[in-house]
């Protein structure tokens, strides 16, 4: 689960709100993933999704348009 000190650690510049659905967002990718590669996955979703926002490989941004929507995406760091 979400917990509010995770979300204060995340949020940086963004709204918590936009962390909550970014978070909400990747998790349901990772699911959906797992599903479509037949694959068990141990861990929540939304635990690796944190754990990828943490560990910087996915930043929220907004759209172009101003709308407050956030959404993930991969680094391109490597």
């Amino acid at each position: 689960m979400l917990r509010p000190s995770d979300i204060e650690q995340l949020k940086g510049e963004n709204s918590r709100y936009a962390m909550v659905v970014a978070v909400a967002k990747h998790a349901r990718e990772i699911a959906d993933k797992a599903i479509e590669n037949n694959e068990i996955i141990i861990e929540k979703p939304v635990s690796l999704a944190i754990e990828d926002f943490k560990g910087g490989d996915y930043k929220v941004f907004y759209n172009t348009e101003g709308e407050e929507e956030a959404e993930t995406s991969e680094s391109t760091e490597e």
